[in-house]
């Protein structure tokens, strides 16, 4: 059974920081590439930072230079460390694996910035 678990989220104030983590199991973890989504109210959801394989990373232009992504392949967890927060940060946080067409999510985990 593959689970993907993300913890990590909470409420912050505007300028501060918070580190997702997502602990994944039931796949070969080195395999699969590895990304972050989030999803407003209201909005869609978007790709915020991915990380390949090969470690090679990408991430959307809003968070470039705050977040950044990082995987510890011996421990089956991703990471995202989020700085300079602000409101528009505010979402769901979802894990995400994918290797070829197969495609697993977590449940997600709330992040709200906020004064």
């Amino acid at each position: 059974q593959v689970q993907l678990v993300e913890s990590g989220g909470g409420l912050v104030q505007p300028g501060g920081s918070l580190i997702l983590s997502c602990a994944a199991s039931g796949i070969i973890f080195n395999m699969y590439n590895m990304a972050w989504y989030r999803q407003a109210l209201g909005k869609q959801r978007e790709l915020v930072a991915v990380i390949f394989r090969d470690g090679t990373t990408n991430y959307v232009d809003s968070v470039k230079g705050r977040f950044t992504i990082s995987r510890d392949n011996a421990n089956n967890t991703v990471y995202l460390q989020m700085g300079s927060l602000k409101p528009e940060d505010t979402a769901v946080y979802y894990c995400f694996a994918q290797r070829s067409v197969t495609k697993y999510w977590g449940q997600g985990t709330q992040v709200t910035v906020s004064s």
